[in-house]
């Protein structure tokens, strides 16, 4: 049978994953709370973007700002609900490299065939 107290590689005592009682390194629920807060702020912001007649009439400004918040948005749900920030490092690392990747080559193509389709005269 397995001893319930695990060690780590340098002998000190790591924390029991089994052990409801042990918070190590994970948000209380006022920490879930708080984010859930700002998340519902961020949307508010879009909302209210969307229904200033001026803002969306320049559109090269609307679509950024709605872009930002929602990257925003998408980092905070990433880092406090898929617990990425408490994850090790080597987890983080795998999870944003090869986003980086992808969306380094999506706004590529966005721009390549952005500029395309304004060519063909798809897009005015």
């Amino acid at each position: 049978m397995a001893h319930p107290y695990t060690h780590d590689v340098q002998g000190q005592g790591a924390h029991d994953p089994n052990d409801p009682t042990d918070h190590h390194g994970h948000p209380s629920a006022g920490t879930y709370v708080k984010v859930g807060v700002i998340l519902t702020l961020i949307t508010g912001v879009e909302v209210w973007a969307y229904y200033i007649p001026s803002l969306v009439a320049r559109q090269g400004v609307f679509i950024s700002l709605l872009l930002i918040l929602s990257a925003v948005k998408f980092a905070t749900v990433v880092l406090f609900y898929m617990h990425l920030k408490y994850d090790h490092r080597l987890f983080r690392a795998l999870f944003t490299g090869p986003f980086i990747v992808a969306a380094v080559t999506l706004i590529g193509l966005m721009f390549l065939f952005g500029k395309l389709a304004v060519r063909l005269g798809l897009l005015t």
